[in-house]
């Protein structure tokens, strides 16, 4: 039986929340509103709907630079607002990239292992900033710079798919083609994936944070 305190215990994580948090929150929905309009285009192959999925990227990113503004602006930092930011990173850098790819065509045997490792090296790599975060920032508000490429640069993935789709360069007719390796299919597209998760892991990387 549910404890009569309980509707306030909902209410104070609520009210724990701040101004930026919801920002972050806007960058979550961003990211599952790509997946479902990635799956809306498998159905329909309307390219609205594959152009509203990549678009749903930038959306993305704005709310994360906000989100990072406002809480620098308000000087309100705290743990669970890192954790939000990350989770929501997670979505729409790093999930919502990969089902537009499926989307796209990036169906293979070998593309799934290339777009896995992609989200794997993502949420290493923001696992990693978290835990590093203090450190790195040397006892200042924020982080001096970067270690390894920032997930959100994989909305440059998401513009080139864009671009692609819009000359007609997706599904059967994919740019690269596709090899068959093992009896797996590969195109060459997903190797971009591959690239991209590199990048984020390296440490010997180092990206000023403006």
């Amino acid at each position: 039986m549910a404890s009569p305190n309980t509707p306030r215990k909902h209410f104070s994580m609520l009210r724990g929340f701040h101004l930026a948090d919801f920002f972050t929150l806007g960058n979550a929905a961003c990211g599952v509103a790509a997946v479902f309009f990635s799956m809306l285009y498998m159905a329909s192959q309307s390219l609205t709907h594959f152009y509203a999925a990549a678009a749903m990227a930038p959306a993305a990113f704005i709310f994360d630079v906000l989100d990072g503004k406002i809480a620098r602006w308000r000087r309100q930092h705290s743990a669970m607002g890192r954790e939000l930011d990350s989770l929501a990173d997670v979505i729409s850098f790093g999930l919502a990239p990969v089902a537009l790819g499926f989307a796209a065509g990036l169906t293979g045997g070998w593309d799934w292992v290339a777009m896995i490792y992609f989200v794997c090296c993502g949420v290493s790599r923001l696992a990693r900033y978290n835990v590093t975060a203090e450190s790195l920032s040397e006892g200042g508000d924020k982080v001096a710079y970067f270690e390894g490429t920032p997930i959100p640069t994989s909305v440059i993935i998401t513009g080139i798919l864009a671009w692609l789709a819009s000359h007609e360069l997706v599904g059967q007719t994919i740019y690269g083609g596709a090899w068959m390796i093992a009896s797996w299919e590969l195109h060459p597209f997903a190797l971009l994936y591959v690239l991209s998760g590199t990048l984020m892991i390296s440490k010997t990387l180092h990206i000023p944070k403006f």
